[in-house]
């Protein structure tokens, strides 16, 4: 672990698997929570925050799993300032070889009325659970939710506890987003210089971003002296998200001038886990996202594809290769063989062979006899819809849509439902929404659609649709995705997607019986 007399290390903290599922339809799978985390192992990231284990049977079976695997990364666990929560997450984490538990409590005004707590009353909290935390473990992180908005001389005195009671690491949250750089510098700069005892720990920064500066309040905390700056992919989180990691490490690279900081993330692997995490979470990354959105290296304006002619640095300050981007991307077409499409997909991250290489070379060449030219990205956008769609229990086989300027809209479909293929017909105001009344025929649920959202994967007519979609069950939100180059295709599948997540949900909350509901309105 990184000691606080290593000045020139800034520790990498993820928490897309804890903070980042938090965001509202963005759950993950047992397995999909594995694999992100092996992704974020293998890039160097030094400490992975796994989950919340007394959350749920799910999320403690997974940090169990995420710790037994862990190769090089810190696996940290959640918990509530009390002897159970604490208790729940040393039995996820103990199997790693680097365990940490990370233990907090709201001390801001507004937080200490909820469990209505004296400043005392809580003080004595702290001390006692950071304590049976430390008595567990031997890296024990301690958080003063809404420490950004806590009066300094309680936020003072609840840090001085928490080091005295064993805490290794203080970490500084802007739970709401609240502050500016300039204040998140000062704040971590006066903590350290006037808590005793700040000199023996790690003072790390936890930044939210809705009002867009969660990364310029981290960095400036690095600045203060903070060594530790929490972050997920894609800034995925809470409301408006967190400190993005992408933007974190680039940054720090990039301005090595100004912030002389080295961390042991391997930048080049940051887009395809970054691409892997919107496929689970179902959250696309915008296009003009830092770092990592489909422009970040687009050029439009001709003064600038001029000047890139000439010399790229003049409109980019970093490679694609840095990030993971490859410069080849019109390479695979309708003559491609089955070894082409392997190496590419290699290159692209996906190892496939056998079966799942014949599957998916089906899937390719349906693709290329429909477009004229394949891009790295509508190979990516194949394989996360194969990897979608390899357990579920509803599955699309034919659709067959009427449309045009005289109604009514009308859709023809047929699904596979646990195996068993059963059809319907609909109308709707347009084609879309026939189609999704024809699954709804087949599947009858109480889901309320609250996101539909539809872009493009690649440039042209032909390019493919990815869609995605949001449901909302009993307080259950799910999101799905798919992409064809059939706009309404893209978009039943994305809806089965949800469907097939929300049956999930629903069987993790004992609601599923795992009979699907459903009737042949065919």
């Amino acid at each position: 672990m990184t000691s606080p007399t290593d000045k020139d290390r800034v520790v990498i903290f993820d928490t897309t698997l804890r903070d980042g599922e938090q965001s509202p339809g963005a759950t993950m799978t047992h397995d999909e929570k594995l694999e992100i985390a092996s992704m974020l192992d293998e890039m160097g990231v030094d400490i992975i925050e796994a989950g919340f284990p007394i959350a749920s049977d799910g999320d403690f079976e997974a940090v169990s799993e995420i710790a037994r695997r862990a190769d090089r990364a810190t696996i940290c666990g959640l918990a509530r300032a009390n002897f159970k929560d604490i208790d729940r997450c040393w039995e996820a984490v103990r199997h790693a070889k680097s365990p940490r538990i990370h233990t907090f409590i709201g001390t801001s005004p507004l937080h200490r009325a909820i469990p209505n707590l004296t400043q005392d009353e809580m003080a004595d909290r702290i001390h006692d659970t950071v304590t049976h935390a430390r008595n567990l473990c031997d890296n024990v992180q301690w958080s003063p939710m809404d420490a950004t908005r806590t009066e300094w001389d309680y936020l003072a005195r609840t840090v001085e506890i928490a080091i005295r009671a064993g805490a290794t690491t203080i970490n500084i949250p802007d739970t709401v987003g609240y502050t500016a750089p300039v204040e998140s510098a000062e704040l971590i700069r006066r903590l350290i210089a006037e808590v005793p005892g700040a000199e023996e720990v790690v003072f790390a920064t936890h930044c939210h971003n809705d009002l867009g500066m969660a990364t310029a309040n981290a960095l400036a905390a690095v600045e203060g002296g903070a060594r530790q700056i929490e972050c997920t992919i894609n800034g995925l989180g809470e409301r408006a998200g967190n400190t993005a990691l992408e933007e974190v490490v680039m940054a720090l690279r990039v301005r090595g001038d100004i912030m002389p900081f080295e961390t042991g993330v391997d930048a080049t692997k940051l887009m395809a886990i970054s691409r892997r995490v919107a496929s689970v979470s179902g959250f696309p990354v915008q296009f003009n996202k830092a770092i990592v959105g489909k422009n970040a290296f687009a050029h439009e304006s001709g003064i600038h594809q001029d000047g890139m002619l000439k010399n790229a640095e003049t409109f980019e300050i970093m490679r694609p290769e840095d990030v993971g981007l490859s410069e080849t991307s019109l390479v695979m077409g309708k003559h491609s063989g089955r070894a082409a499409l392997r190496s590419k997909l290699a290159e692209l991250g996906y190892d496939v062979e056998g079966n799942q290489l014949a599957d998916v070379f089906v899937r390719f060449k349906a693709l290329a006899d429909r477009k004229k030219e394949i891009y790295d990205d509508d190979l990516i956008a194949l394989m996360q819809d194969e990897e979608r769609q390899a357990e579920d229990r509803i599955r699309v086989e034919k659709l067959r849509v009427v449309c045009g300027t005289e109604g009514p809209q009308e859709a023809q479909l047929t699904l596979t439902i646990d195996g068993e293929a059963k059809s319907s017909k609909a109308t709707g105001d347009g084609p879309v929404d026939a189609a999704f009344n024809a699954v709804k025929a087949l599947v009858p649920h109480n889901a309320r659609l609250q996101l539909y959202q539809v872009s493009a994967v690649t440039e042209g007519t032909d390019a493919q649709a990815t869609v995605t979609v949001r449901m909302e069950e009993d307080g259950r939100i799910v999101s799905g995705q798919s992409a064809d180059t059939d706009t309404v295709v893209s978009s039943v599948r994305a809806y089965v997607n949800a469907l097939n997540r929300l049956l999930v949900r629903r069987e993790k909350a004992g609601t599923d019986t795992r009979e699907i509901s459903y009737k042949d309105a065919g």
